[in-house]
């Protein structure tokens, strides 16, 4: 009776510890990355070699864990001060900052072994490069200014042009489009979380908000002017024969609407405005994309 209970015990502290390690990767995050990869790698691909597809998501979610992973260990004791981060694995120790390394250390290595081998150079050090920006750039800068949100922008926009680069082992105008929709795409995203954790981001000393860092119309005009820019960069793919004209359509429209919550929260200022905006980013992305897919050339 006392060995099965010990075994219990074991056992559980052994799927805590697994849960705790899942935590640190932030695995729908990282998964919505990867995906976001795929996505690129399929429009590229003459024919998808699911194999390969497979092994694309692995790869970015394993550089996009690691990522995630020194972004914890460096801002550990700023999460102990904010309520949403206060109960991750790193500021409640249940994993140490030695287990964490090495977890990331892990992680990228997989992640270069399977791009490398799988992949080409170029798609393994444009992955290596949006870790480290992420990682060793980004993660200071977030107590600097809101210069930190479009240093953020740049890894957080390379997963589509990694997956394209990844299927055809060249850069180009067509990857460099993907880029520059999800770069866009970003501001207003992340900015509408900004706004709503506001407070909690003030207790850590994170400067995120655009203009003078209020929860205001100028904030909200900086919101809407990069929003804005989505019209006319998802229109590109169409001219460049990458999509056809209703992948076009759907990107306009879905555009405009995006568009119109940001003029909602010029009018209003409120967290309940920036929360549309949060959840209408959360659709825009993946129903565009789909529907380039969808609309292949």
């Amino acid at each position: 009776m006392q060995s099965t209970r010990t075994e219990s015990i074991r056992l559980s502290a052994v799927f805590l510890k697994g849960k705790s390690y899942l935590e640190l990767l932030k695995f729908r995050l990282s998964a919505f990355v990867a995906l976001s990869g795929m996505f690129g790698y399929s429009l590229a691909a003459n024919r998808i070699d699911w194999l390969k597809l497979g092994v694309l998501f692995m790869a970015s979610l394993a550089m996009t864990g690691a990522a995630n992973i020194i972004n914890q260990i460096i801002e550990k004791d700023y999460d102990k001060l904010m309520k949403r981060t206060a109960s991750r694995p790193l500021p409640t120790g249940r994993i140490s900052p030695g287990e964490a390394a090495v977890f990331a250390l892990v992680l990228f290595i997989v992640a270069c072994y399977l791009f490398i081998v799988f992949f080409n150079l170029r798609a393994a050090a444009l992955s290596v490069l949006s870790l480290l920006l992420y990682g060793f750039v980004y993660t200071p800068l977030k107590r600097v200014g809101p210069i930190a949100v479009f240093v953020g922008a740049l890894p957080g926009a390379f997963p589509p042009m990694i997956g394209w680069i990844a299927a055809t082992n060249h850069f180009g105008l067509e990857p460099g489009i993907l880029f520059a929709i999800q770069f866009f795409w970003q501001f207003p995203h992340f900015w509408a979380i900004a706004w709503v954790a506001d407070n909690d981001y003030k207790k850590a000393g994170f400067k995120l908000l655009p203009a003078a860092g209020g929860k205001d119309a100028d904030t909200a005009l900086q919101i809407m002017i990069y929003t804005l820019f989505l019209l006319p960069v998802g229109w590109l793919p169409y001219e460049l024969g990458m999509t056809g004209m209703n992948s076009a359509l759907i990107a306009m429209v879905c555009g405009i609407l995006f568009l119109a919550q940001t003029f909602y929260l010029m009018r209003r200022c409120t967290d309940r405005a920036a929360l549309q905006i949060m959840f209408g980013s959360f659709l825009y992305l993946p129903i565009v994309q789909i529907a380039f897919l969808i609309d292949k050339v």
